[in-house]
């Protein structure tokens, strides 16, 4: 992986990018940046082994479902000034792939809020778009599938995309992000340590 390409590659497509060598560095960046306003957090591994949420709860108003469950919980989320989220994948061309089953995450990446933070490992950085579709769909994807123990798709089984047509499917839509999107401040932070699936 290259990080320093997949840096100038984001910041060619438009993205402001810090880069950290500990997520302690990061979540007090974050939290430099973040007060005093409504922020929602996706569906996302890095953000809970960051501590966000506790630590941006004591300046703002933090909306996750993972903490509060409920529609009213997501909607709030994706219509918070501050969205963050993850990524299932990069590219070091700096595309950014996330996959997911309900939506609500890759909507807060779109559209709603003011600022979108991606925050991610540089572990999730691969070569080339292909690696990065395979990585969020054999690496991800499948280790996420592993925290719903009701799911029984056949990815949990052997630690591959299928494609399944099962019924407990959680791998819906993919969302590639060539781009920040029109209206929103998008802002990506790499973390030198290995984060989130």
């Amino acid at each position: 992986m290259n990080v320093e390409k997949t840096i100038r590659n984001l910041r060619l497509r438009g993205y402001s990018v810090q880069h950290f060598a500990t997520g302690a560095e990061a979540a007090d960046y974050l939290c430099s940046q973040i007060s005093g306003t409504t922020v929602g957090i996706g569906g996302c591994m890095t953000a809970k082994e960051l501590g966000l949420y506790d630590r941006l709860s004591a300046d703002n108003e933090v909306f996750w479902h993972w903490i509060a469950p409920g529609a009213e919980t997501i909607a709030k989320a994706n219509a918070a000034a501050v969205y963050i989220s993850s990524a299932n994948a990069m590219s070091e061309d700096g595309e950014i792939l996330n996959i997911d089953g309900n939506g609500n995450r890759l909507a807060g990446q779109v559209y709603g809020s003011k600022r979108l933070y991606i925050v991610a490992g540089t572990n999730k950085i691969c070569p080339d778009f292909d690696s990065a579709l395979h990585r969020a769909r054999n690496v991800a994807a499948t280790r996420n599938a592993l925290r719903f123990e009701a799911k029984k798709t056949p990815c949990k089984l052997d630690g591959k995309c299928h494609d399944c047509r099962s019924a407990d499917r959680i791998c819906n839509a993919l969302l590639v992000l060539w781009a920040p999107m029109g209206g929103m401040t998008s802002e990506v932070i790499l973390i030198d340590e290995e984060l989130g699936y």
